[in-house]
């Protein structure tokens, strides 16, 4: 049977700081005394919330605390939690990462609208194939964009 590791007030605080939670404040602008409470506001619209009791030190969390804490407030498992702690790995929270081959927003408004070309056939397209769509259009109009 392999023991689980458990999480204490600074390693959660320190999860909440590297996701770049915001900290919540009280009416007055000032952090909340009597715990540090967190926000995060994911992709999907859902906010989620999470308490740290002050001090915010190294008392280690018992299993039943450390559980709801992981899977009702941050929503993460055991190894999502402690690679973001020691390695900075954020969680994955449902946004698509953007593809390295991606086409720059401009060129896909400026193929789109300025171009006229379909936002289907704009979403095949390569880089290469965007930049020559553009230059083909430009030389059909008899002048470069700047010229």
């Amino acid at each position: 049977m392999s023991t689980r590791r458990l999480g204490g007030r600074d390693d959660h605080e320190k999860f909440c700081l590297t996701e770049h939670w915001e900290l919540v404040v009280n009416a007055r602008g000032k952090p909340v005394r009597h715990h540090a409470t967190y926000r995060l506001a994911l992709p999907d619209g859902r906010i989620l919330r999470t308490r740290i009791s002050r001090p915010v030190d190294r008392t280690t969390y018992s299993p039943s605390i450390w559980n709801h804490i992981l899977a009702d407030q941050l929503l993460v498992g055991d190894d999502e939690f402690w690679n973001c702690v020691e390695h900075g790995v954020l969680p994955a929270r449902g946004a698509a990462p953007v593809p390295a081959a991606a086409l720059p927003l401009a060129f896909v408004w400026q193929l789109t609208h300025t171009v006229g070309v379909d936002e289907a056939v704009v979403a095949g397209m390569s880089k290469e194939q965007a930049v020559q769509a553009i230059n083909d259009y430009w030389m059909s109009q008899g002048s470069r964009p700047g010229d």
